[in-house]
């Protein structure tokens, strides 16, 4: 075998490792980004906007990126990989992006997907594949995010309705969504509820003022005595294992998206040193900023492979929610000390809109804390090291 160079932009030849499937998966959503969203995208996170959501998320479910990695009822029915690479894509654009496709795909639709009843699926999911429904998740409240167990949304049986109150926090796409999976206690324990936006009695105002995860839709719902039949409720959703079982779907995208995120930053940091001159040169030429370059390479390289690796186990069906927090809580963290380093490289110019690190080194702060803060990612894999759960007192 002819040794060949190393490509700065696949430093350890990582392409060889995807079959021609997976290729033409990236290859597609790279070209949709780079069409559809990267023009746009600086200015769309200056303003805190995402607009025309409804026609970007039907375009969307136009290239089969929604619900990609479920089966049937319009779902594409593709690989975890295939999914992974999506998702990597996405947040190599922009961490909203990539969100509204996780929520949308990986807790509002695997959640009817897996815990619905027929004619839930029958009903929601087709229109949501196509983009032409948007969901959103109402699990966190607003003082029980890394202890959901603590709600305080209380779910009670009035003749054959559920009438539900109380308030969810930091919810993606809550306020253009036209269904809400809502989690809420009951007497027999914590349930699933399919709460239509239009409900009386609900709300979904938007959060404002935020410094992260800009060109998103970040909203409240508000649930003041909504009254929903008993079809509404997932009949498979009983306990607090079931939004967890969704969130660990979502946790598995944000590992292969930080990615992403790492990747824009370290090819912008990379063509920034080739340009830029000081003292005569290159700054490319400089060993220090050698040294970062060199440290992103390998970093972006490790946490790539290990996605890759994990996605092949999800896709043999030995995927433990353990290895999902090994997978965030490294990617995420090497993910934020790329973007940290590539804004070095780039000095005060990195703090400019004009380039993407400092928009994804803001986002990635978001990603560090949903689906999981880093500290209870550690704490379950503490856990899992040694038997005893350092979070239960």
């Amino acid at each position: 075998m002819t040794a060949t160079r190393l490509d700065p932009h696949d430093p350890i030849g990582l392409d060889a490792s995807l079959s021609e499937e997976e290729l033409a998966v990236r290859e597609t959503v790279r070209e949709f980004c780079q069409r559809r969203i990267l023009p746009e995208i600086g200015a769309w996170f200056e303003r805190g906007e995402l607009p025309a959501i409804r026609e970007l998320t039907r375009e969307l479910g136009s290239i089969g990126l929604l619900g990609m990695h479920l089966s049937d009822y319009g779902c594409a029915g593709m690989s975890a990989v295939d999914y992974g690479l999506a998702c990597l894509e996405l947040e190599a654009a922009d961490s909203g992006l990539r969100s509204l496709v996780s929520v949308q795909g990986s807790l509002a639709m695997f959640a009817i997907w897996r815990f619905g009843s027929e004619e839930q699926k029958q009903q929601w999911l087709p229109a949501m594949a196509a983009g032409e429904v948007i969901g959103c998740f109402g699990l966190t409240e607003p003082d029980a995010g890394s202890d959901p167990a603590s709600m305080t949304t209380r779910a009670r049986p009035d003749g054959s309705d559920w009438v539900l109150s109380g308030r969810k926090m930091w919810i993606t796409n809550g306020t253009v969504a036209d269904v809400a999976i809502v989690w809420a206690r009951a007497e027999d324990g914590i349930r699933g509820f399919l709460v239509p936006a239009d409900a009386p009695g609900f709300s979904a105002p938007e959060i404002k003022h935020k410094g992260s995860l800009r060109a998103s839709v970040t909203s409240e719902l508000v649930l003041d005595e909504v009254r929903v039949p008993a079809s509404a409720m997932l009949p498979e959703a009983r306990g607090l294992r079931a939004p967890l079982c969704c969130l660990d779907e979502a946790r598995y995208g944000i590992l292969w998206g930080a990615m992403g995120a790492a990747r824009a930053c370290f090819e912008a940091a990379l063509g920034y040193a080739g340009t830029r001159v000081q003292f005569g040169t290159p700054i490319a030429a400089f060993q220090l900023t050698q040294a970062k370059l060199a440290d992103m390479a390998v970093e972006l390289s490790k946490g790539t492979l290990l996605a890759l690796h994990l996605g092949r186990l999800k896709d043999a069906g030995a995927l433990a929610p353990e290895h999902i927090s090994l997978g965030k809580l490294n990617n995420v963290n090497e993910a934020l000390t790329i973007a940290r380093n590539a804004r070095a490289v780039l000095g005060a110019n990195g703090i400019s809109y004009e380039y993407p690190v400092m928009r994804h080194l803001a986002n990635l702060e978001s990603v560090l804390t949903y689906e999981g803060t880093a500290e209870m990612h550690t704490l379950v894999l503490g856990h899992a090291l040694t038997g005893h759960a350092a979070f239960r007192r």
